[in-house]
């Protein structure tokens, strides 16, 4: 991939991803639901929960997960690595967040995340996430 078509990718899929984590981590689902496919096939390896396959799963759990969260404090996302070719693309990073749980307790997390972006119609949408805690520094 070049570095203009990277930068292209790029520009494409990390502010609405930033978007959809802040306003997921305040209780609103609806910008992450935006950013996903709609299309089999699809895959979430979530942090909390164990992996769901299928667009009616999927949003199931990021309609859950909103009702967890009350406001987002804090978001940060760490780009690590990312690419793209024809249709298909991915980015790995750090997702840092604190946030207000539905509890009313201050969460504050770090996430190793891996997203898979598939070129459709109108945008990149991500077909699979990967994400799981930091539990130790190495």
């Amino acid at each position: 991939m070049s570095t203009d078509d990277r930068a292209a990718f790029l520009s494409a899929v990390l502010p609405a991803h930033v978007e959809a984590e802040r306003a997921l981590h305040t209780g609103d689902a609806t910008p992450r639901l935006s950013t996903w496919s709609h299309a089999d096939p699809l895959t979430l390896f979530g942090a909390g929960v164990t992996y769901r396959t299928g667009w009616d799963d999927v949003r199931g759990v990021f309609e859950w997960l909103a009702t967890t969260f009350t406001a987002c404090h804090d978001y940060d996302f760490e780009l690590l690595a990312a690419d793209a070719a024809g249709d298909l693309g991915y980015t790995v990073g750090i997702e840092r967040y604190r946030a207000t749980s539905a509890a009313g307790t201050e969460i504050q997390r770090t996430l190793r995340v891996t997203h898979v972006y598939r070129r459709e119609a109108d945008r990149w949408r991500i077909v699979h996430r990967h994400g799981d805690h930091v539990t130790v520094e190495a």
